[in-house]
């Protein structure tokens, strides 16, 4: 199947590679670093920063946004994690992105890694990482387009508590809006789950079988990456995490509880994909049972009236003292189709009275 989603990833770093070994990736996309300089009454972004720019901004008491998209360029991804101190390890685990959801702290900073969708497809998932501090946020995806839009419109409003609150919040939001765009997958799912069941209870066909397979591959790729995420959430709305504010650890509770609610639709999506191929199964054999039956009441008929017709057809000599004497009957002919009709009708009221048919 050309777009199914693949499990199996094969970038690795070699056997017995120090750690923090960094692996390149050909096909990554180029990157490139827009940065969003925040202050209480002005929000001013720049477009492909640069590495100066961006240690130019540090050292002001503004708050930075550092928004990394793709990672094809690993020497400028190092001088990025220079700039924030970024431990090696947590520099690996951005670079290579088959990371299970996770949220590491350090001295200064923390590391969450999320997988990301785009709200349409589940074939966009990316790995996600924000790397932030008291009043920094550095943010890692892997390739252009995102379903943070609406984070970036919210930094823009002049009202909003975007502009006025740390680092900590815009990371809040980041989750949250990334956790939201699980939504409309798994609503598309479930539509689709819905027209699947009419579809095999009125007339099954082996494509819905196909299809059955790669919505339960789709939920399984949902499923590993919000399972993780639940505990990651978990723990960052706990005291277990220095950096986050205690009025902060108050949404993160409202977004745990938004993973919770898309973790028991993903359960009961499953539980409903699976019964909808039981019913599959179910309905290709009461249909090929139906078939059975009527080819099995055909035959019983045709057994006595095939017997008769051979019996009759052996034309024996009519001379002989022990042929059958019908033969020589002018009206033995319709009579033996009579004799017939009675039987085959004989047949099948026994059948209706049995309530085989």
């Amino acid at each position: 199947m050309k777009d199914k989603v693949k499990f199996v990833f094969r970038r690795r770093a070699p056997i017995g590679a120090p750690p923090g070994t960094l692996i390149r990736d050909e096909r990554a996309s180029p990157t490139s670093i827009r940065m969003i300089v925040v202050e209480d009454d002005h929000v001013e972004t720049t477009a492909n920063a640069t590495v100066a720019q961006v240690r130019e901004a540090l050292g002001s008491s503004k708050r930075v946004w550092v928004d990394v998209t793709g990672l094809a360029d690993l020497e400028l991804l190092g001088a990025v994690g220079e700039l924030f101190s970024l431990d090696p390890l947590a520099l690996e685990d951005i670079t290579n992105t088959n990371q299970r959801p996770k949220v590491d702290t350090y001295e200064s900073h923390a590391l969450i890694v999320v997988h990301m969708f785009d709200g349409v497809t589940v074939r966009s998932k990316e790995q996600f990482s924000i790397l932030f501090d008291e009043r920094h946020v550095v943010t890692f995806q892997e390739r252009p387009g995102d379903c943070l839009q609406p984070v970036r419109k919210r930094l823009q409003g002049a009202n909003g508590r975007m502009r006025k609150s740390g680092a900590p919040y815009l990371v809040y939001a980041l989750l949250d809006t990334i956790l939201d765009a699980y939504f409309p997958i798994l609503e598309r799912i479930g539509e689709e789950l819905e027209e699947l069941e009419d579809r095999i209870t009125q007339d099954p066909q082996p494509a819905d079988v196909g299809r059955l397979h790669q919505l339960k591959r789709e939920l399984l790729v949902v499923k590993r990456a919000l399972w993780p995420s639940r505990e990651m959430l978990s723990a960052m709305s706990r005291e277990d995490l220095g950096l986050i504010p205690t009025e902060v650890q108050h949404y993160l509770r409202d977004t745990y509880d938004h993973a919770i609610q898309l973790i028991d639709l993903v359960e009961t999506y499953r539980e409903l994909a699976t019964g909808l191929l039981d019913l599959y199964l179910s309905s290709v054999s009461t249909r090929m049972n139906e078939v059975m039956k009527v080819l099995t009441i055909i035959s019983t008929i045709f057994i006595p009236l095939g017997f008769l017709a051979g019996v009759w057809g052996m034309n024996f000599h009519a001379d002989s003292p022990w042929n059958m004497p019908e033969l020589g009957w002018r009206y033995g002919y319709p009579a033996a189709l009579l004799v017939m009709f009675s039987i085959a009708c004989g047949l099948l009221f026994l059948f209706w009275r049995k309530k085989w048919i």
